[in-house]
């Protein structure tokens, strides 16, 4: 006696429908996850900032100024820092003034909230945004 034959597996519409909700998903998925890479990066450079602002307060307890001050190439300067931030002096540093910035480049370039900046009082700022929202963690 025959037995009637039993198709088993996926239909190719079956297979269709699946590849769509999975491209779907991942279209969703994707812009959220380079935003969070982006905050990340942007939290990692504020820090640096922040470490080298006292980096500078600790040089003007020793010598009474800014003016001859360089920043270090290890630490926060490292490679991969350096594909996403520029961590440079914005104007030259005085006696009693500095202002450091962290100038988003070449992967990090469409961060909303621009170059990040810090001074010797301690005031941060953002070009693209408000400093409250770019500095928070």
């Amino acid at each position: 006696m025959n037995r009637p034959q039993i198709n088993t597996g996926f239909t190719l519409i079956e297979l269709m429908i699946v590849v769509a909700i999975v491209g779907i998903l991942a279209a969703i998925a994707y812009p959220s996850y380079q935003n969070s890479t982006q905050k990340s990066w942007r939290a990692n450079a504020a820090s640096c900032l922040v470490e080298l602002a006292q980096s500078m307060e600790r040089r003007y307890t020793a010598n009474s100024s800014y003016v001859g001050t360089t920043l270090p190439t290890s630490g926060c300067n490292t490679a991969q820092m350096a594909t996403r931030y520029v961590i440079s002096f914005a104007a030259t540093a005085t006696a009693t003034t500095f202002s450091l910035q962290a100038v988003p480049t070449t992967i990090q370039a469409g961060d909303t909230c621009g170059t990040l900046t810090i001074n010797q009082m301690g005031q941060k700022a953002a070009s693209g945004g408000t400093a409250s929202a770019c500095w928070s963690r």
